[in-house]
């Protein structure tokens, strides 16, 4: 189950309204991700959405190219790194990630980088709920 489905990505602006006023959120570079646990149902345990900043990224080529990047990396860990941990919570993950570096990046470094954002996250959660 490696695809990245429409329904995996966080298109509402009212979920995404919410996800960015009462979020919580964390720093670890390239990224800052943002995340909020909503009551919805999903077929999904987790919705995301990849922002690189036009102000930082001016030609939409390097912009595409993060975001494919980063879009190849999570659909890639989500499954093992992810929604594994979030079985049976009955509660939608909105996340956001936001690439806020000051350079492109490699394949790789923003592989791995994703993976180490996954699995902070997934310590964060687990603090706000105990």
């Amino acid at each position: 189950m490696n695809k990245f489905f429409k329904e995996e990505r966080l298109c509402s602006k009212k979920s995404l309204d919410l996800l960015f006023k009462k979020g919580s959120s964390f720093l670890l570079y390239p990224y800052r991700a943002t995340f909020l646990f909503d009551a919805q149902p999903s077929r999904f345990p987790a919705q995301v959405v990849i922002n690189v900043a036009k102000k930082r990224y001016k030609r939409a080529h390097d912009r595409n190219l993060i975001k494919r990047r980063t879009r190849e990396a999570y659909r890639l860990q989500k499954q093992s790194m992810l929604y594994e941990k979030l079985e049976g919570n009955n509660k939608l993950l909105l996340l956001g990630l936001q690439y806020v570096g000051k350079e492109i990046h490699s394949y790789s470094f923003l592989e791995k980088k994703l993976g180490q954002v996954l699995q902070k996250l997934l310590t964060q959660i687990h603090h706000e709920n105990s």
